[in-house]
């Protein structure tokens, strides 16, 4: 699947945000990314959501935020390409880059749970449970303008901040794949990793550029990023297997060696323990989107 960079720039140059009431027979079938955030609400239509290595259905009265430079497309069912159909697919999109209101804006204290909610978007976002009061504001911001179109928006992005069910859906692999910088003191670690999973690597040499013996480096890291040193090498190959299956340049024996694995048994089975797919199905479900 060819993955197209879509350029939202001009639109941005004389709004602080864009929001578009999106409504077709179906949605575009194009694997995409952008350097801006998108806010999506989808009010018409189900199919499947793929976001990053996500494979998730998606229906009515979904929310969902995703980070800049994340890879994501919505498939409605098959029933919407059908000769002679009358369904509609519905999505209000809102577009806006990271720092729109100024980078000290966003330092402030009032801003934080803005901020967590940006820093969470990377992997992106779908939120659940009573969605309406947000709905029903991201509904009227389309007839507002000006300060009060602003103001709005800043309520918005509060009252999902503070949202309490929701779910990340892209894999920190994944993510990595595409951005291989480290947000905590273990930044060199992951830069190392990012940059040698595809040959060995041990917790010894890993717990020395931590400057850690191997025992207290397994508990930082896994306090950090809970789950075991081992468990994110393997979601970071997995989230390179991913994204090369979607390339469409390698076979999938191939494309195990390539990610780091040694032999195909083990790359079957950590594929399938991180997605819910083996790597033919997860093909299959990728394949069948263009």
């Amino acid at each position: 699947m060819k993955l197209h960079l879509l350029d939202r720039s001009t639109k941005l140059s004389n709004t602080s945000f864009t929001i578009r009431n999106n409504r077709y027979p179906n949605f575009l079938k194009i694997w995409h990314y952008h350097p801006e955030f998108e806010l999506v609400t989808i009010l018409k239509s189900t199919g499947t959501r793929f976001i990053g290595d996500s494979i998730e259905q998606f229906s009515v009265g979904e929310i969902v935020l995703i980070g800049k430079n994340l890879p994501h497309m919505w498939l409605n069912d098959k029933d919407y390409f059908k000769e002679g159909s009358r369904l509609v697919a519905q999505a209000i999109a809102i577009h806006f880059e990271e720092n729109f209101a100024g980078e000290a804006f966003f330092n402030m204290p009032e801003m934080q749970a803005i901020k967590n909610l940006f820093s969470n978007a990377q992997y992106g976002i779908v939120f659940r449970g009573d969605l309406s009061a947000a709905i029903k504001m991201i509904k009227n911001l389309e007839q507002e303008n000006g300060f009060n179109r602003t103001l709005s928006f800043f309520k918005i992005l509060n009252l999902l901040a503070n949202h309490k069910d929701y779910k990340l859906l892209s894999s920190m692999g994944f993510v990595n794949s595409f951005n291989n910088t480290g947000k905590t003191n273990l930044a060199q670690v992951y830069e190392y990793i990012i940059k040698n999973f595809k040959e060995r690597i041990t917790l010894e040499e890993v717990a020395n550029i931590a400057c850690m013996n191997p025992t207290a480096f397994s508990r930082v890291f896994k306090r950090v990023n809970r789950k075991t040193f081992s468990e994110y090498l393997n979601e970071v190959r997995i989230g390179y297997a991913c994204k090369l299956l979607m390339e469409d340049k390698y076979n999938i024996s191939e494309i195990c060696f390539e990610s780091g694995f040694n032999n195909i048994s083990n790359f079957n089975r950590q594929f399938k323990k991180t997605t819910n797919y083996s790597p033919t199905e997860y093909l299959k479900t990728r394949t069948g989107a263009v």
